[in-house]
């Protein structure tokens, strides 16, 4: 049932007299139903329900409503004033239940807007059993069907009402857009779940197909469309009129980063290529890649864009392009394009890719952009400097001129430059125009530096993410039905922080200038912008700059208030530190606040002690903090966002509570569970999700500070989404049957929820940790404050990490290598919360905090005293660098402070490094010097030993071992260096050095320099490696620490080479009031600098932060834990020797101890099962927490090489279990976890770790320790090691292939090498690869112990060993199969499927019966009849049949003969076919790192075998099961008759300049190659080859037949397209007979004749011998037959099929209908992807094809398939123009009458030069004009394809003509003839001859009005249109039209015979061009013409007669008149005197 509701109608027009009595009446298939009218009413409201029955049949997606509005008339007609057509596509795809149409505009006859709209809604009950139409061609089209969300404004808003899903339907001055409302679904998802995409610069290929255009505007135009992409264009050719049909295709490839490639744009814009002026644009369309690869498989399919004029934005539609649209990625498979038979006819409005009803939308985003804070220094101080040099005062802060810009659908907009100002405001507007909803997903903000000369400067970056700030509504709510309101993009005010590359200036290039452009994660806070955005639907801005309005400058104060945080963080360890160095601090900062280098806040202790690492006595570095743990205390200045933070941490919670669980979940389906505990998990997980989401809401907003409008639509967003999940998942628990199935919809749920956790406002910037090494930055990590701050609304909204120990990886600013290396692993705790709430704070911290002011005393050694004096550069108290003067009396306690105690001397010992820390192994070294003049004696040096680097050291007697060390051996020269034989090295000194620089081991004359190495070595005695740092009570008495050179290299005891030497002296404070830790958060400022040097030039950065407090948590107790680490195997690690394989070994890293397991040697899948014991970790801190958040144990994998350094292959990072009591009964489990290299995965570890609290009392209660393999090498213990059971694995290994050479020699005599579970197997030696390529005996049997569970079991290992003389036997390739779950088998059930192929179990058979003769004598009446068939019907008939296009296989499928089967991809994909390795498998083998260090191995070579793998009884007595692999075929070489059947290419990769390439095939097989260079088709992408091939060879060794495309080149080498190879071997062994598929009946003649060797029968009988089956029995003379336990007769498969003559004998026919039956490769074409070296991943185009492979031992096969392409018919289409009328009358005579001199012109498209003129029909004055010309044109024709084929050479220079399809049309134009000035075209007229617009019989009839129905093409209209080749011939009246001021007007009419006559024809019935001979059929009269009509230049009798009398005739006859009257007078005045005179004179009287 379909219930449409009309509501009412808005301002309709008013009549001329009173007001109109509106009737409203909607048509649905032809049913009408009406309201009732409303007297004299503009806004009538009916409210009245109309329903229409729907008879049991479902909507489908081109259904529609039209409502048309009326005016109601007691007498006579209504009339109609307006109408409008509803889509009800959402309704039929189920989408929506209910479609409200609100403000619909109504549209006049002509299709323009008049003013008014209407409301409708609409609702549909599906029939009870109608199913959802499969072939529904929108599918999910509208789902998602663009842009982010077109609707709803503001309330308020100029928009009006808007329609629920978004889509503020209507649009004004739309002609061609009925406003249906159209859902714009953007799902949340989108471009997060499409886009999985490594990021890595990779090759991307993006196809555009421009198919036609429509509508374009203009008159006599030759459009051409540019395709822009990533900068490169391609343009189409140019062609005629205002529909062309261009169909070509572009291919731009590129190499790029995804994310930067999904930002960029893909335009289309129509030229006009007739006009060279500014205005030739005609329209234009953008949208981004990123969008169509959003879109399903990644395409837009035959889509049509509305274009538009890119400047005007209220112009509407410029006409429409039809596109398709490919985004193809390394490995995707373009799609393949199906054109619909009705395409051409397909009406434009359903298939726009943006929906009409939102299309022309123009919206301004309006930007206003207020201030920005914190701007960092960009400019260089010189300036400044030479200020402060004359007495100026300098500031550095202000160093930048900012401005912001803006950028969106490329548009850029920028506000205004403020110079010299770090805190601008710009207080501007931008209002950025772009169409609405916008196919481009970000705004780009971007803070830039101005400068006058160079290049401006990025300052940060930031993006506002439309998806994320507007929403399009229509998610449809599931209890009500209805569906919730979308809202435009809106955002703020709110302030937007920017990142990027570290604050501080240098005058040098910034190495990481693009983290400031936005690419990469910026590494350093770089200030903020405030901003708000808004979005006006229509109406344009005045301005796009504009300054705010002071209100608006007022209204965002009260979203600047600021309310003070406090951030403390403890760190707890820092560990895996390798490259020691300088000493080390860590710096947090918020925001500016806390950034050490930056002067602009309050100093604070945002930074730890500086400390040097140790050693930790195996591998990595570690800070000793031991039990006193640094602090830092961060004070900052927020904005409050809490309602918006805390509602992100409530889903954060939830959601990280139902991944958790998802993944216990996962694990429990992998381990294979039972279903009883399966079920549990389940519940627990969506009981737990359930009562997470009603527990937990959101805070409500009301009252909140800083509330926007984005806040309250996101609220209403997410309460809907988590109210959505809860149903959802409620609903799940009650319905669901299969669990495992749900995990998608659970995962799904959890993506969800992490979308929703995304806060696009969220103003307060990350917590960033620094850690710099001396004075520099190297490397940071960014934690997002909400994760570490503290809430009050509940414990769920407190951040994850609040309070809470985290351990963190730093990582290096745009680190190159992704990780490769972890600088640092922090254990920090943080703490964020508003000032008010510091107390809190309390409950959190653990330990002692204690706050100290310090400083040091310096002196210096002179002769021997300690004292001030020789302090150069230094003060006598300076703080930690010796930079900043200091002096005890300045230092004042900050606010709330006092001093608790004096001061006292504290030495730091984490600063002293000795050499020695951590080592268990020592080499004491020194350097001895000695010098001499050129050519003298070596003399002691005045330094006489020195350390490596030159400095002074001790003599090596003078060395004493310390405590608790033991000396090696005795001083001894190290010669193992290169030096001479006593061990010295010789340089030579350049002053102004006193030593050398390099060292040379050969003496010359002219050295003067030498030296040499002494080393000691010595072991530290007793207390175990890892023991803590040595007690504090070594070293100086007086707190001394020593040093040779001022510097950071401090030691305790004093050396005789010492010169300076410093103390630390401190002073503890206590607070004044508060107790508890949160007083530290009272530390803001300075504690005092020396006032005396404020006048001095100090550099303020080095003062600030140099004196603030420090501040440490001291825990009293310290707990040892004991922790052990079970390694038990990795899989599937990187390769990194040229061998193929690593040595890997992996450092165990936990805290600040580290271990190393075993080094193993050649594998990529090591076994290591070793436990790692620590044995005393000592950990501060409640061990409670400890359990919670244990310290991660890190594993870092490495190749052990023999030469150089070890390559990291990867990282892996476990969680140990936590035993508080070493007694709990809990064992850890082992689990897989991914490592890590490169930001990618590089393999897999099976791990396990557990951490045991160890009692004070003793380690009595410690688990045993496991069993020993070696000294210290301690296996994994039984319970945690996987239980193994005894496996039989067999292997098939059949052959070697393709065997690439190994160290430039080939592959000889190889042998293979299986290793399983540390079983291993070698096969017998293939003697020569060359002649037979398979191993000698094929089968491997091995018994392993193999873990039951299939998640531990280790991979199957291939190595192929070559056996070379003088018995080297390299390995020459490997292969790793990981999962052994497709070998597994039951062994008892007995299947021969494995043992034998098919192919091959026939060549085993005896060959008696084999004698088939094809060639049966028939009668030479059937062969006529067959050729005369053959005219009709063809291969292709069957081809075409088969795909779909009914239209062009002509009577062939009524006849009832076959099809095939049509694969979209290769045969080897077609998934019921496994691949064609059902015998066996292809291994691919690969060899070691490729020579330019790609990550991929190379593939050497290919192993074909195959495994089976089973349990073996455990009891020996039991007898083994059957062996699998029985029965083999021969595996000697075969000769096969190979048959290469290639259809046609698809989308090839152009390679020519032009876009095209001219294609040819070349075949390879073995040693053959077949060339067909000589057929290349020109000029095309898409050819049709149509050719068969025929090879001989020999299999296994020819087994690759390649197949390439190359396109032919003249002059130039033939390139290759791509190529793809089939292994016709694994076709020949398949027992899927691959090898020769069977078509549907078995015919004995006619175009289907069966090719096999063997008959049907003869195939069943293999069949069943292969399966172990009787034979098949036939009864009935054939027609029942009896297989494998079932009966089959004839009459079931035949029953409803046409019998037709070529059939074949009734038992053939059935036992092949029982052979269709067993899933065997039917006749088939498949579509295999071209590939090329080039490109390796992406798809170079296809080739339809098909392979026959037929062993010559059984005889000859029957006929191959001509499947030659189809040649066109020749048609001519005779035009006779007859009459014209009503032509607009262009001229004006010279006698001032309208006129004018008409001719016709005509030709059809892609066929100009044949264009044909009538003569001139002068002086026509009515517009009538008199022809009788006949035009003729010839033309090629497929009748199939219903397509002209033209053939023609593009450019005169061209080597071949180009063939094109293009639709049969005729164009006639009606011009004007001017003699001396252009002709004036007076309007034209297209026909399609295939669609052909029927003509009027009368010219009164006859109307623009019959053009139009066709145009729009709509469904029920197309009855009227008919081909013109069915009808033949058809006369009457046609209009031809003008564009005029934008609208189409009557340009005249014309009347025309059409007449299409095929060659033969032709000939009977001839025809002459215009009258010529032979004038007949019709003969064709000279026109009657009236007198009038001449050429007045050439008529001079006519002119006067027709011209001058006929116009001047009265003028003449007055003339002539006056004439005479004037002669009359003459004579009487010339006679009248005489006669006077004679008169009175009388002579004569």
């Amino acid at each position: 049932m379909l219930r449409v509701v009309v509501e009412s109608a808005k301002g309709l027009p008013k009549k001329k007299l009173g007001l109109p009595d509106p009737v409203a009446s909607v048509i649905f298939k032809d049913e009408k139903k009406k309201t009732k009218s409303i007297d004299s009413e503009l806004n009538p409201v009916w409210n009245e329900v109309l329903e229409f029955d729907l008879k049991g049949v479902s909507l489908d997606s081109s259904s529609f409503v039209d409502v048309i509005v009326k005016d109601y008339e007691t007498i006579g007609k209504d009339k109609f004033i307006g109408t409008t057509k509803i889509s009800l596509r959402d309704l039929a795809s189920g989408q929506m239940r209910s479609l409200p149409s609100k403000n619909v505009p109504l549209l006049n006859e002509s299709g323009q807007s008049i003013g008014a709209t209407i409301d409708v809604a609409i609702g549909y009950n599906p029939p009870a059993n109608a199913a959802p139409n499969p072939n529904d061609p929108s599918g999910d089209a509208t789902v998602d069907g663009g842009g982010v969300g077109g609707g709803g404004g503001e309330e308020g808003e100029a928009g009006g009402e808007t329609s629920p899903d978004g889509g503020q339907s209507g649009s004004a001055g739309v002609p061609s857009s009925a406003g249906q409302p159209v859902g714009l679904r953007r799902r949340m998802t989108r471009g997060q779940s499409a886009r999985r995409l490594v990021d890595k610069p990779q090759d991307f290929q993006v196809r555009v197909r421009i198919i036609e255009a429509r509508q374009l505007s203009g008159n006599n135009i030759k459009p051409v469309v540019k395709v822009n992409v990533c900068g490169q264009t391609h343009r189409t050719r140019i062609k005629k009129g205002n529909n062309p049909f261009f169909d070509e295709m572009f291919f731009f490839n590129v190499h790029m980063l995804p994310s930067d490639l999904f930002d960029k744009h893909v335009s289309f814009r129509v030229y006009d290529s007739y006009s060279l002026r500014a205005d030739s644009l005609m329209g234009e369309f953008k949208l981004d890649v990123g969008y169509a690869y959003d879109e399903p498989a990644h395409c837009v399919m035959r889509k049509w864009l509305l274009l538009n004029d890119p400047d005007d934005s209220s112009s509407g539609a410029r006409g429409y392009l039809k596109v398709s649209l490919f985004v193809v990625g390394a490995g995707d498979e373009a799609p393949v394009e199906k054109r619909d038979s009705c395409d051409d006819q397909d009406d434009i409005e359903s298939n726009l890719l943006l929906p009409a009803g939102v299309t022309l939308r123009w919206a301004t985003l309006s930007l206003k952009v207020f201030r920005a804070e914190d701007v960092p220094q960009m400019d260089d101080t010189f300036v400044q400097t030479m200020k402060e040099l004359f007495g100026g005062h300098g500031n550095k802060k202000n160093l930048v001129d900012p401005f912001l810009e803006a950028r969106f659908a490329g548009k850029k907009l920028c506000t205004r430059i403020i110079e010299k100002n770090a805190n601008p405001e710009w207080n501007q507007v931008l209002n950025l125009q772009a169409k609405f909803p916008s196919m481009c997903e970000r705004v780009k903000l971007t803070v830039f530096d101005w400068d006058r000369l160079t290049g401006n400067d990025a300052i940060g970056t930031a993006y506002l993410n439309l998806a994320k700030i507007a929403s399009s509504g229509g998610e449809i709510e599931a209890n009500t039905g209805e569906s919730e309101m979308g809202f435009l993009p809106v955002f703020g005010p709110c302030y937007v922080n920017l990142y990027g590359s570290p604050r501080e200036f240098t005058g040098l290039p910034d190495p990481y200038d693009d983290l400031n452009y936005g690419k990469g994660e910026g590494a350093a806070y770089r200030g903020r912008v405030l901003v708000e955005l808004s979005t006006k639907l229509e109406g344009k801005a005045d301005k796009t700059v504009d300054d705010l309005h002071s209100d608006d400058i007022l209204v965002v104060q009260k979203y600047q208030r600021r309310r003070k945080y406090s951030l403390c963080a403890v760190f707890h360890s820092a560990s895996m530190l390798q490259e020691p160095g300088e000493p080390i601090q860590f710096e947090v900062s918020i925001g500016n606040y806390g950034n050490k280098l930056d002067a602009t806040c309050k100093p604070l202790s945002s930074t730890t002690q500086y400390s040097c690492a140790v050693f930790d006595g195996n591998h990595y570095h570690y800070l000793p903090w031991v039990n006193t743990k640094p602090v830092v205390v961060v004070l900052s200045c927020w904005e409050d966002i809490s309602h918006r933070l805390d509602s992100v941490n409530i889903i954060l919670y939830i959601a990280h509570r139902l991944q958790s669980n998802l993944e216990l979940f996962k694990v429990a389906i992998s381990a294979k569970v039972s279903d009883n505990q399966l079920v549990e998990v389940w519940l627990k997980l969506l009981n737990q999700l359930v009562e997470d989401i009603e527990n937990f809401p959101g805070p409500q907003l009301d009252g909140r500070p800083n509330l926007t409008a984005l806040d309250l639509q996101i609220k209403k967003l997410r309460d809907g989404a988590l109210a959505n999940i809860r149903d959802g998942a409620s609903r799940m628990r009650a319905e669901a049957t299969e669990i495992r199935d749900t995990l998608p919809d659970l995962e799904s749920w959890a993506q969800k929820l992490s979308l929703l956790a995304e806060e696009p406002q969220n103003s307060m910037p990350d917590v960033i940790i620094w850690m710099l090494r001396g004075e520099k930055r190297v490397a940071y990590s960014r934690i997002p404050a909400h994760q570490v701050l503290y809430s009050t609304y509940s414990e769920q909204a407190c951040g994850r990490h609040c309070g809470k120990t985290q351990t963190v990886y730093l990582q290096y600013p745009m680190d190159k290598n992704k990780g490769k290396k972890v600088p640092v692993q922090v254990r920090v705790n943080m703490w964020l919360g508003l000032s008010a709430n510091e107390k809190k704070f309390n409950s959190y911290t653990e330990g002692t905090f204690s706050v100290f002011a310090e400083l040091y005393e310096n002196q210096a050694q002179v002769f021997g005293k300690w004292g001030t004096t020789g302090l150069v550069g230094r003060h006598k108290f300076s703080d930690v660098t010796g930079r900043l003067k200091l002096k005890q009396e300045f230092f004042m306690p900050p606010r709330g402070w006092e001093w608790e105690a004096d001061w006292f001397i504290d030495p730091e010992r984490a600063l002293l490094t000795e050499a020695d820390a951590g080592h268990t192994d020592f080499m004491d070294e020194v350097y001895q010097n000695e010098t001499r003049f050129p050519g003298g004696e070596w003399k002691a040096a005045s330094e006489p030993f020195t350390d490596v680097n030159g400095e002074m050291s001790r003599n090596p007697a003078e060395f004493e071992c310390p405590a608790g060390w033991t000396w090696g051996d005795k001083w001894t020269v190290d010669d193992n260096r290169a030096v001479d034989d006593q061990g010295w090295e010789y340089g030579v000194t350049i002053p102004p050095d006193d030593k050398p620089r390099s060292w040379v081991p050969a003496e010359k004359v002219y050295h003067i320099h030498r030296r040499r190495r002494l080393v000691r070595p010595r072991t530290r005695a007793a207390p175990p490696a890892g023991a803590p740092v040595q007690k504090r009570d070594q070293g100086d008495p007086e707190g001394w620490e020593f040093s040779s050179l001022i510097g950071w290299k401090f030691h305790r005891t004093e050396r005789s080479s010492d010169t300076f030497r410093r103390r630390r002296w401190r002073r503890k404070m206590a607070p004044e009031e508060r107790l508890g830790a949160s007083a530290i958060f009272q530390l803001e400022g300075a504690l005092g600098v020396d006032t005396e040097e404020k006048g001095s030039k100090a550099d303020v950065t080095k003062m600030f932060g140099a004196n603030t407090p420090t501040v440490s948590c001291s825990f009293d107790r310290s707990y040892m834990y004991h922790l052990r680490v079970y390694v038990y195997q990795a899989q599937n690690l990187a390769s990194m020797d040229k061998d193929s394989f690593s040595d890997p070994y992996a450092h165990v890293s936990f805290l600040h101890v580290s271990k190393t397991t075993e080094k193993l040697k050649a594998t990529l899948n090591p076994t290591w099962d070793q436990t790692l014991i620590f044995n005393d970790v000592e950990i501060f801190g409640d061990p409670q927490n400890v359990a919670q958040l244990p310290p991660d144990v890190v594993l870092e994998f490495f190749d052990n090489d023999q030469v150089g350094k070890d390559e990291p292959l990867g990282r892996s990072v476990c969680t140990p279990l936590v035993k508080l009591h070493p007694g709990m009964d809990q064992t850890p489990k082992l689990l897989w976890y991914p490592i890590i290299q490169k930001g990618q995965k590089a393999g897999e570890a099976l791990l396990a770790a557990e951490l045991i609290l160890k009692d004070k009392s003793g380690e009595t209660d410690l688990p045993l320790f496991p069993p020993k393999r070696a000294e210290s090498l301690y296996m994994v213990p039984q319970g945690i090691r996987p239980v193994v059971q005894l496996t039989a694995v067999e292997i098939l290994a059949w052959g070697l292939r393709n065997m690439k050479p190994y160290q430039l020699a080939s592959v000889s005599s190889p042998s293979l090498v299986v290793e399983c579970g540390g079983v291993r197997v070698e096969s017998a030696v293939i003697k020569n690869m060359k002649k037979s390529p398979n191993f000698p005996s094929s089968v491997l049997f091995i018994k392993v112990l193999l873990p039951k569970e299939e998640m531990y079991t280790p991979p199957i290992v291939l190595k192929v060993i070559d056996h070379r003389p003088f018995g080297r036997k390299p390995v020459v390739g490997q292969c790793t199969i990981t999962t052994l779950q497709q070998f597994r088998c039951d062994p008892y059930v007995i299947t021969a499927e494995g043992a034998m192929s098919s192919k091959m179990a026939l060549m085993a058979s005896p060959s008696n019966h084999l004698a088939i003769n094809m060639e049966e004598k028939r009668p030479l009446l059937e062969v006529q009849l067959e050729e005369k068939e053959k005219e009709t019907v063809d291969w292709w008939s069957k081809f075409y049949a088969s795909t779909g296009e009914h239209q062009k296989c002509g009577p062939y499928l009524k006849k009832g003969y076959d099809t095939l089967r049509v694969y979209d991809c290769e045969l080897e994909d077609v998934p019921e076919f496994k691949g064609l390795t059902d015998f066996c498998s292809t291994f691919k083998l690969q060899r070691g790192k490729n020579e330019n260090g790609d990550d991929d191995p190379s593939v050497v070579g290919e192993l074909k075998g195959s495994f089976k793998v089973y349990p073996l009884p455990d009891d020996p007595g039991v007898a083994p099961p059957p062996r699998q692999f029985r029965e083999l075929p021969e595996s000697g070489p075969q000769e096969c008759l190979v048959r290469i059947y290639v259809v046609r290419g698809v989308d090839l990769q152009p390679k020519d300049n032009n876009g095209r390439c001219d294609p040819y095939v070349k075949i390879s097989l073995g040693k053959n190659t077949l060339d067909d260079r000589d057929h290349y088709l020109p000029n095309t992408t898409s050819p049709v080859f149509g050719r068969m091939f025929e090879m001989t060879c020999f299999l296994p060794q020819d087994k690759d037949l390649k197949i390439s495309v190359y396109d032919y080149d003249l002059l130039s080498r033939d390139e290759k397209v791509g190529e793809t190879v089939i292994d016709l071997e694994n076709r020949f062994l398949s027992r899927y007979n691959s090898y020769c598929g069977l078509p549907q009946t078995y015919c004995i003649s006619g175009i289907n004749k069966w090719r096999d060797q063997l008959k049907p029968s003869e195939v069943l009988d293999n069949l069943a011998r292969l399966k172990g089956l009787s034979k098949p029995r036939t009864e009935d003379n054939g027609t029942s037959l009896a297989f494998n336990g079932r009966e089959y007769t004839l009459a079931e498969f035949e029953a409803h099929t046409e019998v037709h003559e070529h059939l074949g004998p009734a038992r053939e026919r059935l036992c092949l209908h029982v052979l269709r039956e067993q899933g065997l490769v039917p006749e088939h074409v498949e579509a295999r992807t071209l590939y090329s070296s080039f490109q390796p991943n992406l798809s170079q185009g296809q080739l339809q094809m098909w392979v026959d492979v037929f062993p010559k031992s059984i005889g000859p096969p029957g006929p191959p398939f001509d499947i030659t392409p189809r040649k066109p018919k020749k048609y001519f289409l005779r035009a006779v123009v007859w009459n014209t009328t009503d032509v607009t009358l262009d001229e004006t005579s010279v006698t001032g009458e309208h006129m004018s001199d008409i001719y016709v012109k005509g030709w059809m498209p892609g066929m100009e030069e044949n264009k044909q003129k009538t003569d001139v029909h002068y002086r026509s004055l009515d517009g009538d004009g008199n022809f009788n010309w006949r035009f003729v044109f010839d033309f090629e024709y497929l009748p199939a394809e219903q397509l002209c084929l033209v053939s023609k050479k593009e450019q005169f220079w061209s080597l071949d003509k180009t063939e094109f399809r293009i639709p049969p049309k005729l164009i006639v134009q009606i011009w004007d003839n001017d003699k001396f000035s252009l002709d004036d075209y007076l309007g034209s007229l297209e026909l399609d001859l295939r669609n052909l617009v029927a003509p009027a019989k009368s010219p009164e009839k006859c109307s623009l009005k019959m053009m139009d129905d066709l145009e729009v093409g709509a469904p029920h209209k197309l009855e009227a249109a008919k081909s013109l080749f069915a009808q033949q011939s058809v006369r009457g009246w046609w209009p031809c039209s003008i564009e005029q001021g934008g609208e189409k007007v009557l340009g005249g009419k014309v009347e025309m015979t059409l007449e299409i006559i095929g060659e033969e024809l032709a000939d009977e019935k001839p025809a002459g061009k215009g009258r010529d001979e032979p004038n007949m059929n019709p003969k064709l009269d000279p026109p009657k013409r009236p007198d009038t009509s001449f050429f007045w230049f050439t008529n001079p009798c006519k002119t006067m007669k027709f011209i001058v009398w006929k116009r001047f005739r009265c003028l003449f006859i007055v003339l002539i008149l006056l004439t005479i009257v004037v002669l009359f007078l003459a004579i009487l005045l010339y006679s009248l005197p005489n006669y006077i005179s004679m008169k009175i004179v009388r002579p004569l009287q």
